[in-house]
């Protein structure tokens, strides 16, 4: 199936007090991040559990279009539901399990699909899973960096997400895109996504080479 990816739990070994640490997806500690990317996968079996809409309508990229999923009002559900996931387990460790044991649930059921699959969304887009399945990588990988940020830790990003979530920002340019900037794959990922700054000269750069980058929250 096409851009499938294999998520792994990042959470171990984490230190008790480790899982309080503050990260830059504020309110959200560790302990919360780790449960909204947990949260996000989890959607998945009741998707595919649910009737196949006719059609796919909407890309990955389309997925990211500006509007009420990125409002105060998501954004505050979004927040709360992955607090009250973190606050429903015994311990770090446990959530850690938790998430271990649903990317594998979600792994396995994506298998059986086939490539044409169509699920629909909570938002209500229909989408080929394959396009669904690059949104969650794209959660995973850029979480993964502001977990690895949190926890003091060297980013464990994979070159096969690095590369997939690359190709969505940049398309099938990328590579001489980012040529052209001067920056390398880490580097660009954390400015695309807001993890490091962009100078008002780069931002230029950015401009006159029409890159638009996608509304990611």
């Amino acid at each position: 199936m096409a851009h499938r990816a294999r998520s792994r739990s990042t959470a171990a070994p984490v230190l008790v007090a480790e899982w309080r640490l503050p990260t830059r997806c504020a309110p959200w500690t560790v302990s919360e991040l780790l449960a909204h990317v947990r949260v996000v996968i989890a959607w998945l079996p009741g998707m595919l559990a649910a009737p196949a809409p006719n059609r796919a309508e909407v890309s990955a990229v389309e997925y990211y279009r500006p509007d009420d999923r990125f409002a105060p009002d998501t954004d505050a559900a979004r927040i709360a539901l992955a607090q009250d996931h973190a606050a429903e387990q015994l311990s770090g460790a446990v959530l850690a399990e938790d998430f271990n044991a649903t990317w594998r649930q979600v792994d396995r059921l994506c298998r059986a699909e086939p490539e044409e699959r169509v699920v629909r969304t909570r938002h209500g887009d229909p989408m080929l899973l394959s396009e669904f399945l690059l949104t969650r990588v794209v959660e995973v990988a850029v979480h993964g960096l502001d977990l690895a940020d949190a926890l003091g830790r060297e980013p464990w990003l994979t070159a096969q997400a690095a590369d997939l979530v690359q190709d969505l920002l940049l398309g099938p340019e990328g590579a001489e895109a980012l040529e052209k900037l001067g920056w390398g794959q880490l580097r660009f990922l954390r400015k695309a996504t807001g993890r490091e700054p962009i100078t008002r000269e780069e931002a230029w750069d950015v401009s006159r080479l029409g890159i638009r980058w996608l509304t990611l929250g």
